[in-house]
């Protein structure tokens, strides 16, 4: 599907994370298992010393294993996809910065939930604006939209917006692949469904386009 696509698209979530050594939130042992989600709200987090607290209790728990993961084998084949030009972006839920670190550029990753890499102080400095946000959503559903492929990688596609993208891209016409080793709420509406590792699937991507374009000479 890669060799004939024009415009894949590729969105990924913890699955493809899991594999470099970082947890993901839903499953048995996740992040979840040990802290109640619904105390990370952003009013909790503005609104509350203990919000505070909270919050950088579980970023003293997590960021150590995203600062100390390394891009894996399915990271490394979306950069070189890019790179080889079968690959239009990457729309991320993961909040590591492994695709970038993996060689995507920055202009080709649209993260939906942020970046954990960074962060930014609310009082000294203007937050983003409504407009910058709006915008973000804005071109990850326009991408979607003009998709010929769109691939999800390693999502179990439960938390929306951002499972709507897939959903905008199949309307649209795009071929839709779901790669997961769990059933998903849109197995039903894809394409074709793999239960496999995001790292075993793209490697063997990488190889198939790379056998391809060799044939082109």
């Amino acid at each position: 599907m890669f060799r004939e696509a024009r415009r894949p698209i590729v969105f990924t979530g913890a699955g493809v994370s899991t594999e470099s050594g970082i947890p993901d939130f839903r499953s048995p042992g996740g992040v979840w298992a040990r802290f109640d989600p619904r105390e990370f709200t952003y009013q909790n987090f503005v609104g509350s010393l203990e919000g505070r607290r909270r919050y950088w209790q579980l970023g003293r728990a997590t960021y150590p294993l995203i600062r100390a993961a390394s891009p894996n084998a399915a990271h490394r084949a979306l950069a070189e996809l890019h790179r080889l030009g079968r690959l239009d972006c990457c729309i991320t839920q993961n909040i590591d910065d492994l695709h970038q670190r993996a060689g995507l550029p920055a202009a080709a990753v649209i993260e939906l939930h942020g970046n954990a890499t960074r962060a930014r102080c609310l009082t000294c400095e203007l937050p983003y604006s409504r407009d910058e946000l709006h915008a973000w959503l804005e071109d990850g559903q326009r991408r979607a939209r003009a998709a010929d492929l769109f691939v999800v990688l390693g999502s179990s596609l439960v938390v929306y917006p951002a499972a709507y993208l897939p959903i905008h891209a199949k309307r649209a016409g795009a071929a839709l692949v779901i790669v997961n080793l769990e059933p998903t709420p849109l197995d039903g509406e894809a394409d074709l469904v793999l239960r496999a590792r995001a790292t075993e699937v793209m490697a063997h991507v990488l190889d198939h386009v790379r056998a391809g374009l060799a044939e082109k000479g």
